[in-house]
């Protein structure tokens, strides 16, 4: 669990998960709605700015009902959770509303009165009628996709007039939500973002200084596609667009060290070998490109012998029917 130190959602044994909602319900809490339907209780800071309105969060959660141990639902089933859209895909009310009070990092425990649970009639037959619910809630992340939710869902013709300082803004939250994604080893997914955050990166620059501001998001964003493609186990397009990367920065040595990757798996030996030595000339103590550069003359040692080999047995063959 990912929780830092002692404190983290879910922490602790269950008879001390059954104490705690007893005691959460005795306790001083803060009334975040002002009529006690969601009360909370801080348990680790976070930091920076407070979930703004439709973000797309990453949280971890546990939920409890009263004088039951084990917790009734919870999304820690995998190291990264899912992202989850505010006002879509978080149906309950109360942990809308909890989250939304959180920071970066921050772990809260909150007890949600019925009507911001499950109601009345509850949720038969696991949640009974007016359940007063605990939620232990650690915020992981967020992104504020609020313009990346609007320019998306504007025409092209539209997009083409966003000024350009936000197209950049959704370029980068596009590249976070792709980010993220990779973390989760969730290659496809990430793969698509940043396919996203490069599709609205080509508009016309009206100065040379907007240019720079395309190139250097641009640069964030190829090299992103070329690692990724790399772990789809398709080189030739992890090439493509380390390629692309290098049109932009001719010494970038990400892009010289993906674009020896993708060579050497593509068993082109020779290029690899050009790519990973010109990175190795900026970089010349790069533990990760001078290891490359000891597979390649792996690869290429065991290539030569299998060549070797080869012939050997074909000249052995003529020999033979001769």
């Amino acid at each position: 669990m990912e929780a830092g130190g002692e404190v983290g959602v879910g922490a602790g044994s269950e008879s001390e998960l059954c104490s705690r909602f007893r005691s959460a319900l005795s306790a001083a809490l803060q009334d975040v709605t002002g009529d006690g339907g969601v009360r909370k209780e801080l348990l680790r800071p976070g930091t920076g700015q407070l979930v703004p309105p439709a973000a797309t969060v990453a949280v971890k959660y546990f939920g409890y009902l009263e004088n039951m141990e084990k917790p009734f639902c919870t999304n820690c089933t995998k190291k990264l959770p899912k992202l989850m859209k505010l006002g879509e895909d978080i149906t309950l009310q109360g942990l809308e509303i909890g989250v939304l009070t959180m920071k970066k990092g921050e772990v809260a425990r909150f007890i949600f009165a019925p009507s911001y649970a499950y109601g009345q009639q509850g949720c038969p037959p696991l949640i009974p009628p007016n359940a007063t619910v605990l939620f232990e809630v650690e915020l992981i992340d967020f992104l504020d996709s609020a313009d990346s939710d609007t320019f998306f869902a504007l025409t092209a013709e539209q997009q083409d007039t966003f000024p350009l300082q936000k197209v950049l803004k959704v370029a980068d939250v596009e590249r976070e939500f792709g980010n993220y994604l990779f973390r989760r080893q969730c290659f496809d997914g990430a793969k698509d973002r940043y396919k996203r955050a490069h599709s609205i990166l080509g508009r016309s620059p009206s100065s040379e200084a907007e240019q720079c501001q395309i190139n250097a998001s641009k640069l964030l964003v190829l090299l992103n596609l070329s690692v990724t493609y790399l772990k789809l186990e398709c080189p030739a397009r992890a090439l493509m667009y380390g390629e692309k990367a290098l049109e932009i920065d001719r010494r970038n040595v990400k892009a010289l060290f993906r674009c020896g990757q993708a060579c050497l798996c593509m068993t082109e030996y020779e290029k690899a070998r050009d790519f990973l030595i010109r990175a190795q000339h900026i970089e010349p103590f790069n533990r990760d490109i001078n290891n490359e550069l000891k597979k390649l003359a792996s690869c290429y040692k065991d290539y030569l012998d299998k060549e070797k080999e080869m012939c050997c047995r074909m000249l052995a063959a003529l020999d033979s029917s001769s």
